[in-house]
């Protein structure tokens, strides 16, 4: 009968007892891949598992919680009970975070002080004064810090836009009376060249002599608006009487313009150019 030597012999185990490799089976899975043996250089960073309890703002507010809570007597303040729990508190978070506890470490060395300006005699004062108290510069800054505090909770007991409530926002289309762009010189150019150009297509060979009246003219382009609300810029203009009745026409209708008798409009950029009264109600 054969005896497994191997399995007789004692399991090897680390510094702290426990066995490299337990029956060949995984002590745990990294990465979902088995590990036979303990890890040698396993490392725990001391503050991986850290929970902090309270939380204070600061120096101030850790003295305000400590009165609060012992029910001290804020313009009587005991230094000895109050600088005893300050630097237990201050001792905690030193050992884990020393930037965090410079402050508070601050403000103990002051209670310290103000501890040890209270155990030396007063100074002394002139007749009918009293000594200062070390404490009142601690106590002034407590108080005010305080109503900071309360202020600041009124404040965000109020409630906020975007917090606590959001701003309904409807749109709605209104009719907006619209605005015609206004019709320049260039554009009353353009519009009398093209109407010249029309004009020369018509040949009259008819030599006669007339006297042609602004005054007359305007009185027929005021005929011609009459009762209309718009009425066509080329409307107003008949091609086949010739170019001199168009010239005498078009100064007739500059005058009016000038009056502010009519009022030259377009409805947009590059639209055709509309005449009408200007006393007409739209």
């Amino acid at each position: 009968m054969s005896t497994d030597l191997a399995a007789l012999a004692p399991a090897a185990s680390d510094a702290l007892g426990m066995p490299l490799v337990v029956d060949n089976v995984a002590v745990a899975r990294l990465y979902g891949e088995p590990l036979f043996a303990m890890p040698r250089d396993l490392y725990i960073p001391p503050d991986a598992l850290e929970v902090f309890l309270e939380a204070f703002e600061g120096p101030l507010d850790l003295l305000l919680y400590l009165i609060r809570k012992q029910n001290f007597n804020i313009l009587d303040i005991p230094m000895a009970g109050l600088t005893r729990q300050y630097l237990v508190y201050v001792d905690e978070i030193r050992g884990r975070n020393l930037e965090l506890a410079a402050e508070y470490l601050l403000m103990a060395a002051m209670l310290i002080e103000i501890k040890s300006r209270m155990l030396l005699p007063p100074k002394n004062v002139a007749q009918g004064q009293e000594a200062e108290d070390p404490r009142a510069e601690l106590v002034r800054r407590l108080l005010e810090y305080e109503r900071m505090k309360l202020a600041g909770a009124k404040l965000n007991a109020v409630p906020q836009f975007g917090r606590d409530f959001l701003k309904a926002q409807v749109f709605i289309e209104q009719s907006l009376q619209p605005r015609f762009p206004d019709v320049s010189a260039v554009d009353l150019q353009e519009a009398w060249a093209s109407i010249l150009k029309r004009a020369k297509l018509i040949q009259i060979h008819k030599i006669t002599r007339e006297e042609l009246s602004v005054r007359e003219h305007m009185t027929l382009i005021l005929k011609k608006l009459h009762g209309r609300r718009f009425v066509e810029f080329e409307a107003l203009f008949d091609a086949s009487k010739g170019t001199p009745v168009l010239v005498v026409t078009f100064i007739a209708m500059l005058e009016l313009a000038k009056e502010t008798l009519i009022e030259i409009t377009q409805a947009e950029v590059f639209a055709p150019i509309y005449v009408r009264l200007a006393y007409t109600s739209t």
